[in-house]
């Protein structure tokens, strides 16, 4: 007998299909599994006899070959016992055998039979849904995460025995009741997302602008100032004023999740935009993504969300240079000797940095004792390129004891991002820009958008001389004097306008 069961395992953002063939023939008792198979894999064989085993069923005393193809291609993980165990059941005629053929199977498999919660389902489920299968069959914990994809059949099963006695049903494969799936507890993204409301934030009125027009128009910022001065907060606080995640955007973050493995059980779609702060320890590959095995890094994981970089200085200067491709393209492109993967990275970076080592340079209340020439060393592991690709540059002053006691509370988050919704819907409703954000608009975009008064234009072109300001810095000069007057409803960039995205390079002057 003979049987085909369709599965997918993930390569890099994808999911390739995978069809698992088994065959039994007459002969001594044999099990070969035959693909290009890795460990993970081939130690499934064990999983199978001691789950059939434990679950009721007597493992077929014959010759058995079971071959996933294409067979020039690596397979990984644990995610293909289910389809491997399905099609020995189907092949053996333990379950019937034409029940099968419209569903992807994937699913990891216990000793004791249960299913197991299994990484990339998300992913795997879009697959099939490209590739015309009516559902997927998969452990009950997964099965909220591909309940995300509409019109598409879901049937989740506990145990392989409650999923063999349902393909022997007279009704099998019903598609699961998804108010009877337990909803996991645990937040999603409460590690990477600390909440910090912005009426919180005391005085701080240019930072809190700058913080304001960086969330309107997706603008990457850095805060620089003495310690204690507020950088972190106020860069916690970014994204308690961004929108919601669309549906189209949280598939993506979703899924990213889903491929490393972060979705805990019974998670459905990420709504939240994620917010990322690695430590100032990490390596390239853990931040831009890679390994042996290409996965997505911190980069991907912020992607529509917030990639923080507290201490910006202290990380290795060779671990800042690989953020310039996905700062420019917004995606990353990982080469291995047998593959290319490419991940989303389209995230909002926001950095913190102090002015000097001991942190007190122009403090007028500190005294800074660090030299010129370390001061500079200091600055000169952030390079030029980089630094160029930040929209904002703030300064972010100390606040005197007395601000601190008798400094009244801002504005909430909520209002804030009132008038954050309302610039977003201004640059995306704008026919020309086809519904992207100012800070994503091509160089074309930007001329058919960006329209400068005059006198605006004169006012450009005279700091980019006094400034040295490269091309790039020249063009994010207009993309935030834009969204400043997308802020205030205005069709044309005004002279105030101009003036106060000119403010926003301090850096560049230094």
């Amino acid at each position: 007998m003979f049987s085909k069961i369709a599965s997918a395992i993930i390569s890099g953002f994808e999911a390739l299909e995978v069809s698992v063939e088994t065959d039994v023939s007459g002969g001594l008792p044999k099990f070969e599994l035959v693909g290009l198979a890795d460990t993970s894999v081939t130690e499934s064989k064990l999983r199978i006899r001691t789950a059939l085993k434990n679950s009721g069923v007597s493992f077929p005393s014959t010759k058995l070959v079971v071959n996933l193809a294409p067979a020039d291609l690596k397979k990984e993980g644990s995610g293909l016992d289910l389809a491997i165990v399905t099609s020995i059941l189907s092949a053996t005629e333990v379950i019937p055998n034409n029940l099968t053929s419209e569903y992807v199977f994937v699913g990891e498999i216990s000793l004791n039979g249960d299913l197991r919660h299994t990484r990339g389902v998300l992913p795997i489920a879009l697959m099939a849904v490209k590739k015309g299968y009516k559902g997927i069959v998969l452990p009950m914990e997964n099965a909220r995460e591909a309940m995300v994809i509409p019109n598409f059949k879901v049937i989740g099963f506990n145990s392989l025995k409650e999923m063999i006695e349902d393909l022997k049903s007279d009704n099998p494969l019903k598609p699961t009741d998804s108010s009877k799936i337990p909803i996991t507890t645990e937040d999603i993204i409460s590690k990477e997302i600390i909440s910090n409301d912005m009426a919180n934030i005391k005085g701080q009125e240019f930072a809190r602008r700058a913080l304001e027009i960086a969330a309107s128009g997706a603008h990457n910022i850095i805060f620089s100032g003495p310690p204690g001065s507020g950088k972190t907060m106020l860069a916690r606080a970014l994204p308690t004023i961004m929108p919601k995640l669309d549906f189209d955007e949280a598939l993506d973050v979703t899924r990213i999740y889903s491929i490393k493995g972060l979705l805990p059980p019974g998670s459905g779609l990420i709504t939240t935009r994620t917010f990322r702060d690695p430590h100032h320890t990490i390596s390239d590959i853990a931040l831009i993504g890679g390994g042996r095995i290409p996965s997505p890094g911190e980069v991907s994981l912020a992607h529509n969300g917030v990639l923080f970089l507290d201490e910006l200085p202290e990380f290795k200067r060779f671990v800042l240079e690989v953020l310039r491709e996905p700062l420019t393209t917004g995606q990353v492109s990982i080469s291995r000797a047998t593959q290319t993967c490419r991940f989303p990275a389209n995230f909002l970076l926001a950095a913190a940095m102090n002015p000097c080592p001991c942190g007190y340079a122009n403090d007028p209340d500190r005294e800074c004792v660090c030299s010129p020439s370390q001061i500079n060393k200091y600055r000169n592991k952030i390079s030029g390129p980089l630094l160029d690709r930040i929209d904002l540059h703030v300064y972010v002053p100390p606040l005197a004891p007395y601000e601190l006691a008798n400094q009244p509370k801002g504005e909430s988050s909520e209002i804030v991002k009132k008038r954050v919704l309302a610039a977003r819907e201004r640059q995306k409703n704008r026919a020309s820009n086809k519904g992207m954000l100012n800070s994503h608009l091509s160089s074309n975009g930007l001329s058919e958008n960006c329209l400068l008064k005059p006198s605006a234009q004169k006012l450009l072109v005279e700091a980019a001389k006094s400034f040295k300001l490269s091309a790039r810095a020249y063009d994010k000069i207009i993309r935030i004097s834009r969204t400043i007057a997308d802020m205030e409803g205005t069709e044309e960039v005004l002279d105030h306008q101009m003036a106060e995205a000119l403010q926003y390079r301090s850096l560049d002057s230094n």
